[in-house]
């Protein structure tokens, strides 16, 4: 307390003065001026303008719906895309503005702006100690003679380095730890008619939160109940039918955007009667528990998607391996702090979200990125920290779920597309179980499969499956149905490496929010031999695109998935509805067959037995990579898996071969040609154009 006092009383005095000299005169009165708008919202006591009066700021409440827009606006306008050519944010401004140490301011604004969520809930210490970095890069620039860029460099490096025990810990207890209930506070005790609610978690709100939350407003107790039933079903069933006992777990987390909180909260009631907490927290702010531009946790809006973009690599200013050795034994420590609250967490249960204007990034030579040798220590740490995290919670004895719905953003057939997307999430399983069986049964009399494209696609893959040696109880395919992976859809196998050649090739398809323009990968063995794009003009750009957003500085990655999509109601919705670029993965690998470039899908639990409905045992859990666990658990795993769709429009066929090259049909045109799947040609018939 004794720090803080001190350190928010000299930040407030630094928007005044003017004891650095020009160009960074004008980073320091800024950036404490940010910074004293969330030192107010930490002490509960706001001003709103300059001739108003202080305001207490201790609920929803306090202040009207315009004044939390205006304090919202506030914290998050100096990175909005309007405003971002001239934000220090924006690394390329940071260089043009302040030259050498450009990169290194540009770092720090990232890093203090995590000030808004210690600022929402509290964080006493996390505020302190970035106030104290603050204060301690302005008296570097106070003095008469300007710091070499080492030196500044070095406070930054020794703020990851020092404060690393700390901050893995708190993420390490946030994950697991059920009293730690910012959020959960906010869901179970406010008022969500009253939607002033939103802003008290801090984040950025947009008329999605807003529009969502209404929309949900209108919808009955029964709906709300529905949709969370829907939810929290599927995540039982995953343990169900991956037969793991769901009563030794206490705790789940709950991963959602902010605006879904109705239907959050009457999940959190159907999952008490599991006997499951809420765990529900936030996507990370300290770089050292960053993983890229990827939000892990609960979220409101992304105010800029460039923002995060450019940010995705500030670990490059401090990386070594003194680095992740530090950051492993931190992670390792804390664990075994916790260990009681990992053994009984259960794992995820995400609502995901679409609908947003899709993102291309930009690459800016400014930015932080990884060297060579950075990408291989990033690599071996994600890889260490996974195995970490998999011996406390423990990989064959938790499952998750997931299921997506859109935001307003989609459009304004938004209430139909969210009723579609409802329907969606609850076809009947029984008939996608039984029409997937015939498709298995079929796939299952075969080691090879052969899948092409039409017209300008120029897919040609070759995959070749497991061996069989009892067909009458073993099966190479999962009938996935409505549990883990919502909505119904897809079989899936995970392929022999060896002998698996050729290309996919996708016109345009967006992975984790970035969109990728004539994406081809070619397979040898099974492994990416080699990758292009044209979403900029230059082939190392595309190159070094790919390589940061699907291998992930991986030198390759295997095919850890091949699968068959038959949701094809959801197919035609995407089409009537113009919003097949704005799907989430999630739905969209199900309309069409897809392949995934990393993990298999039973990475952490191969050796658990997975079974379909008919009994038969999946033997497909392992590839030659995979199986290397038993040996080295280090070359095993990769810590991704994206999934790539072809869609239906761009499918020529998938046949299965048989030993003397003979052809059986499952897919011609984009259509269901194989006896006892006509039913999944249905919605193209219904089709409206």
């Amino acid at each position: 307390m004794e720090r803080y006092a001190l350190a928010k009383e000299r930040v407030s005095e630094i928007k005044e003065e003017k004891a650095v000299q020009e160009p960074y005169l004008d980073f320091f009165q800024k950036t404490a001026a940010f910074l004293t708008k969330n030192i107010e919202v930490m002490d509960g006591v706001v001003l709103l303008g300059e001739k108003e009066e202080p305001r207490k700021l201790t609920g929803a409440a306090d202040l009207s719906m315009d004044e939390w827009k205006k304090l919202n606006q506030d914290l998050y306008e100096d990175i909005l895309p309007e405003n971002y050519g001239t934000s220090y944010g924006n690394p390329v401004y940071a260089c043009e503005k302040l030259g050498e140490y450009g990169k290194e301011f540009s770092f720090l604004y990232a890093e203090l702006r995590g000030a808004v969520t210690y600022a929402y809930e509290k964080r006493l210490w996390d505020m302190t100690v970035l106030l104290e970095l603050f204060l301690e890069v302005y008296v570097a620039f106070a003095q008469e003679e300007l710091p070499a860029e080492e030196e500044f460099h070095g406070i930054l490096n020794s703020y990851a380095n020092d404060y690393c025990q700390d901050m893995v810990e708190y993420r390490t207890r946030e994950c697991v730890d059920p009293e730690l209930d910012f959020a959960a506070r906010i869901i179970m005790g406010s008022d969500l008619t009253d939607l002033r609610y939103l802003y008290l978690f801090g984040e950025y709100i947009t008329e999605n939160e807003l529009g969502t939350a209404a929309f949900l407003n209108g919808l009955s107790q029964e709906e709300i109940d529905s949709c969370a039933r829907t939810y929290t079903e599927g995540y039982r069933m995953g343990f169900v039918n991956g037969r793991k006992d769901l009563s030794k777990k206490k705790t789940v987390n709950i991963r959602y955007n902010i605006g879904f909180e109705r239907m959050v909260k009457a999940a959190i009631l159907q999952f008490e009667e599991m006997g499951l907490k809420p765990v529900i927290y936030r996507y990370p702010t300290h770089v050292v528990s960053k993983r890229g531009a990827y939000r892990i946790g609960y979220t409101g809006a992304v105010a800029n998607p460039q923002f995060d973009y450019d940010h995705r690599q500030d670990a490059a200013l401090y990386l070594d391996q003194d680095f992740v050795q530090k950051r492993l034994r931190a992670l390792q420590t804390s664990y075994e702090k916790y260990k009681e609250l990992a053994y009984v967490h259960a794992g995820p249960a995400c609502i995901e979200v679409f609908g947003e204007t899709p993102f291309s990034p930009v690459s800016v030579k400014e930015a932080w990125q990884f060297s060579e040798a950075q990408q291989n220590l990033e690599i071996e740490m994600q890889n260490e920290a996974g195995q970490i995290t998999n011996r406390y919670i423990k990989g064959d004895e938790r499952s998750f779920t997931i299921i997506a719905y859109p935001v307003p953003e989609i459009g304004g057939d938004y209430e139909d597309i969210f009723r579609q997307i409802v329907k969606i999430n609850t076809l009947d399983y029984q008939l996608y179980q039984k029409i997937q069986q015939t498709l298995i049964d079929t796939l299952d009399t075969t080691e090879w499969v052969s899948v092409k494209g039409k017209g300008k696609n120029e897919t040609d893959l070759k995959i070749h499956l497991h061996t069989l040696t009892d067909p009458a109880k073993q099966s190479n395919f999962e009938n996935c149905v409505a549990d883990v992976n919502i909505p119904v859809g897809e079989v899936f196998t995970s392929p022999v490496l060896s002998g698996t050649n050729g290309l996919l090739h996708v016109s345009k398809v967006y992975l984790e929010g970035l969109q990728f323009l004539d994406l081809k990968i070619w397979f040898k063995d099974g492994r990416i031999a080699s990758y292009s794009c044209r979403n900029f003009e230059t082939e190392e750009e595309n190159q070094k695109y790919i390589e940061d957003n699907i291998l992930f500085h991986h030198p390759t990655l295997p095919m850890g998935e091949f699968a068959i999509g038959t949701n094809t109601t959801a197919y035609v919705a995407a089409g009537k509805y113009h919003i097949a670029d704005k799907l989430p993965i999630l739905i969209a690998e199900k309309m069409g067959p897809h392949f995934a470039v990393g993990d298999t899908c039973y990475s952490w639990s191969e050796d658990t037995a997975v079974y379909n409905p008919d009994g038969k045992e999946l033997i497909a859990r392992d590839n030659e990579i995979s199986i290397l666990r038993k040996t080295d658990i280090s070359k095993a795993y990769f810590g991704c898996h994206t999934d790539i769709t072809i869609p239906y429009d761009e499918l020529g066929s998938i046949r299965v071969v048989g030993k003397n090259g003979e052809e059986t049909s499952i897919i011609e045109n984009g259509r269901f040609v194989l006896a006892g799947t006509e039913e999944l040609n249905k919605p193209f018939d219904s089709k409206i154009n």
